[in-house]
């Protein structure tokens, strides 16, 4: 069911269920869908928070505004992880490599990202 993506140490392992390789899930895997969150909670990265309430069995916990800047976002073409400003100023695409991010995104930010 889970799936890590995990390579040696070049990327942080990121959790889901039926991962591909940019990191998209069963839940989201639109050609854009490629922005992993590490939980504020578990301190883990998955390819969504429902991934995350299937695999880690409890609710998600939003980042709290006062940790905006710990590296919390992944980008899933290129393994850049960024911190959570960073992401919500990016304007979705990555600022290392340019991948688009889905826009409908910030949709589900209230629940990766307190008050935002």
């Amino acid at each position: 069911m889970a799936r890590d993506l995990g390579s040696g140490g070049a990327r942080p392992t990121v959790q889901g269920v039926a991962l591909d390789h940019l990191t998209r899930c069963v839940h989201y895997h639109g050609a854009n869908d490629i922005v992993s969150i590490k939980m504020f909670c578990c301190r883990e990265y998955f390819a969504c928070a429902e991934c995350h309430d299937s695999i880690a069995g409890h609710a998600a916990a939003p980042w709290p505004r006062d940790n905006f800047e710990a590296s919390a976002v992944m980008c899933g073409a290129c393994g850049a992880e960024l911190t959570v400003s960073a992401y919500l100023e990016s304007g979705d695409r990555c600022p290392a490599c340019s991948a688009e991010f889905n826009p409908r995104c910030t949709l589900h930010h209230h629940i990766y990202f307190a008050a935002t």
